[in-house]
């Protein structure tokens, strides 16, 4: 029986100058699966989505959390990490960078994600085994929305 984790979280989609989406590079252990997947994690109690998301990225990349602009999007999720089920709606928020590629630097990893931490690129064109898969449409409506 898998474990079900249905614990809100946030994640935010960067773009460089040049529109290039920021993705952090993960390996799951226990299913031996690669992941490329926005800058992101769960809530802590008493934090709103927006406050999450914007000390995730401080923590995941070491770029400003006063980046993340107040819109999301939402995204019903439904992956595996690790041996868990996720399955939930996570808002996706949007960061611009004017400068290209900036540099990340991980300054707060948990022991869980030090070790499974390989990387990070500024993807012009999305990889395969990004998460979600319907990531590109998310750029989209974050880039597009007038929210």
């Amino acid at each position: 029986m898998t474990d079900m984790d249905d614990r809100p979280a946030a994640r935010v989609v960067c773009l460089d100058r040049d529109g290039r989406v920021l993705l952090m590079h993960w390996y799951d252990s226990v299913d031996d699966a690669e992941v490329w997947e926005p800058p992101g994690g769960r809530l802590e109690p008493g934090e709103t989505p927006l406050e999450a998301a914007r000390r995730e990225l401080g923590e995941e990349t070491g770029l400003p959390g006063a980046a993340v602009l107040d819109r999301h999007v939402e995204v019903d999720r439904d992956f595996r990490w690790l041996g868990t089920r996720f399955l939930k709606r996570e808002l996706f928020y949007l960061a611009r960078f004017a400068g290209e590629r900036p540099e990340v630097v991980p300054g707060a990893l948990t022991e869980e994600e030090r070790g499974a931490f390989r990387g990070y690129v500024w993807a012009e064109e999305l990889p395969e085994g990004v998460e979600p898969p319907e990531l590109a449409k998310v750029v989209e409506r974050l880039t597009r929305d007038p929210r």
